[in-house]
């Protein structure tokens, strides 16, 4: 087996307490589902770089980084490992990209849109984060 692959992702919360969701536009098995934008790590990357990078390039915006939201998800039967961090957009405004569209939640939202499997158990806490 090859060595198994990082994904980062950012959970978004803005200035009013909100989270941003994104929809994703491919592949089919999973374009329309909801997801904490990011992406893979690349060789000779930090998980932060990364997931500067992938915001960068599927927001238009710069993160700033904060807690870890909870612990590593296995994705593709041990290929690959999701973390994810709580983020702030510390420049730019959220550009649809890469995704079909983008909605901010508030906390009692965050249960309404079909997130992907892999990002579902975090909702569960970054509510608990959210209502601290």
């Amino acid at each position: 087996m090859g060595k198994q692959v990082t994904v980062v992702a950012a959970a978004i919360i803005g200035v009013d307490g909100r989270v941003l969701a994104a929809r994703r536009a491919y592949p089919s098995r999973s374009a329309g589902m909801w997801e904490f934008p990011g992406g893979k790590v690349e060789p000779g990357e930090t998980d932060h770089q990364a997931l500067i990078r992938e915001c960068h390039e599927e927001l238009s915006v710069i993160v700033e980084p904060g807690k870890r939201l909870g612990t590593d998800i296995v994705l593709g039967g041990g290929s690959a490992v999701l973390r994810v961090w709580l983020a702030t957009i510390s420049a730019g405004t959220p550009q649809l990209v890469d995704h079909t569209e983008l909605r901010w939640l508030a906390h009692d939202e965050l249960c309404t849109v079909n997130w992907l499997p892999a990002d579902a158990p975090l909702v569960t806490q970054l509510r608990s984060h959210l209502s601290q």
